[in-house]
């Protein structure tokens, strides 16, 4: 039943408008949590940014710092 709670508790989006091939990992504890990933580079995951989500839009700033460390990774958008 623990587990159970655990993955309601969990949502995934497979677009994230900031970067071709990036997923977003919604977390639903203690508030709102999100976390922008890329995964598409042989066997690596680059977690491109982590943040609570305060409004109910996503901050330009979020995004903005997640296309950076995006094409830090040598990815173009």
């Amino acid at each position: 039943m623990a587990s159970a709670r655990r993955l309601d508790a969990i949502g995934f989006q497979t677009h994230v408008r900031c970067c071709p091939g990036a997923y977003e990992i919604r977390l639903h504890v203690l508030g709102e949590w999100r976390v922008i990933y890329v995964a598409k580079f042989l066997d690596t995951v680059y977690v491109l940014h982590a943040f609570h989500k305060k409004t109910q839009k996503t901050r330009k700033e979020d995004i903005e710092l997640a296309a950076r460390r995006y094409k830090q990774i040598g990815a173009n958008p």
